[in-house]
């Protein structure tokens, strides 16, 4: 009876919850060089464009364990820096502000600033998302990260499909999107904050069965259906730039893959 329980979870789980979280470095599928030079690609990009600061998108699992409605799993705010590098050189790049689980406690986050080759270190895929704010926008944000608001809308308690209209728990997308309205609204209140997410915010429904996202809430740390009543939405990468192309706060976004000219993510 106990093998049939165990098979039965082990079929209902997602295999999501185990690969889609906001993690830090994991297990390389590419060659270094690969790597290295998608994650150059990424920010000739963004500094051809302009940008000095970019939302960033990446995939954590292989595209086909998706949900359809997913199509990035990691979501963080990339910023032009003058970097330090470990021979004491310093060189100017792209700094990546995120938010991660913790290693061994995976419903709990902290804010971690790596870098794209550390950034797509794990990824499945070599594709990245790229959301550039309009120019208007991404000095907001610079000035919200030289403020620490990044710190003053965290909250560690993570779960993999947090809601974005509460605050009980948060993942990396809706940390992100909390920045993005810190910079709009001029303002770290909480309550605010969700206020105006829920009033002008569109979450996108996670294409899966209750049954799945509730075994998934039951057996899984990182998961939790707590912080949702009726159907179960959450931020995405999409839905944020979506978000700022309805409110005239985006400039561009795309899907940037290995070897391949930019695609609209839109």
């Amino acid at each position: 009876m106990k093998r049939l329980l165990l098979a039965l979870i082990c079929f209902c789980l997602p295999l999501e919850y185990a690969l889609a979280g906001s993690q830090s470095g994991g297990e390389k599928h590419f060659d270094t060089e690969e790597l290295v030079s998608f994650a150059k690609s990424v920010e000739h990009y963004a500094a051809k464009q302009g940008a000095r600061v970019f939302i960033i998108g990446r995939v954590g699992q292989p595209e086909d364990k998706l949900p359809d409605s997913i199509h990035f799993t990691h979501t963080a705010v990339a910023i032009y820096s003058a970097i330090t590098t470990d021979s004491g050189e310093t060189v100017n790049g792209y700094a990546i502000h995120n938010l991660y689980q913790l290693p061994g406690e995976l419903d709990k986050s902290e804010l971690v600033v790596d870098y794209p080759v550390d950034f797509y270190w794990g990824a499945y895929e070599l594709k990245a998302g790229i959301i550039i704010p309009s120019p208007k926008l991404q000095a907001r944000l610079l000035q919200a990260f030289a403020n620490s608001d990044n710190e003053k809308v965290h909250n560690p308690n993570y779960s993999l499909i947090a809601n974005p209209f509460n605050n009980q728990y948060q993942n990396c997308t809706e940390h992100t999107l909390n920045i993005v309205n810190s910079a709009i609204y001029s303002t770290t209140d909480i309550e605010q904050l969700k206020a105006n997410t829920q009033a002008y915010f569109s979450p996108q429904s996670i294409g899966m069965s209750r049954l799945k996202l509730r075994l998934g809430s039951w057996f899984v740390d990182e998961v939790s259906l707590a912080d949702h009543k009726g159907k179960v939405k959450t931020a995405t990468f999409t839905s944020i730039a979506r978000y700022l192309e309805e409110n005239q706060l985006l400039k561009q976004a795309v899907i940037l893959r290995a070897e391949q000219p930019p695609t609209s993510l839109l």
